[in-house]
């Protein structure tokens, strides 16, 4: 569960938890609802073994209102970095990085993102991850050694935009 901290976001990053804390209120409550009542005509709740659809709906409804709770908590302790605070000369939230892994020379564009945000698969990293941790406050040029699960990787940064 999230602390009351200080949560991070860009611009993106809001929107994207707005528009799924709408849908969620909006859509997906409501056909939860639904499957719920529906489900009540498939057996009485109480018979041995009860109602497998019923119990697999209010399940469903726990974890959308579960869900609904944290995107609350997230706007309610978020912070928004606005495009003029992303740095130009350092890595800094907002930053998208230009790195090149100095044993392979393959090259990959990371967004560095509050830690809500972070979608490796989409090469958006948190500031709180080793890479992301090792990449902030350097400069285009700056060589970085981390430690992940496969190993050490060195990074060379070449290039940074916003």
């Amino acid at each position: 569960m999230l602390t009351d901290r200080e949560i991070i976001l860009t611009r993106a990053g809001l929107k994207k938890i707005e528009d799924e804390l709408e849908h969620l209120q909006t859509h997906h409550r409501r056909e939860v609802a639904d499957r719920i009542r529906e489900s009540r005509q498939y057996g009485d709740l109480a018979e041995m073994g009860g109602n497998a659809e019923y119990e697999e709906a209010k399940a469903e409804q726990a974890l959308v209102e579960g869900r609904i709770l944290e995107l609350k908590r997230i706007l309610s302790n978020a912070r928004v970095v606005d495009e003029s605070e992303v740095p130009t000369d350092v890595v800094g939230i907002g930053s998208v990085v230009t790195v090149r892994d100095l044993e392979s020379n393959a090259e990959w564009d990371w967004e560095i993102v509050g830690p809500v945000e972070a979608d490796p698969e989409q090469f958006r990293i948190s500031y709180e991850s080793p890479v992301g941790r090792a990449l902030v406050g350097k400069r285009p040029g700056d060589e970085v050694k981390v430690s992940v699960p496969a190993g050490v990787r060195s990074y060379k940064i070449v290039g940074l935009g916003k």
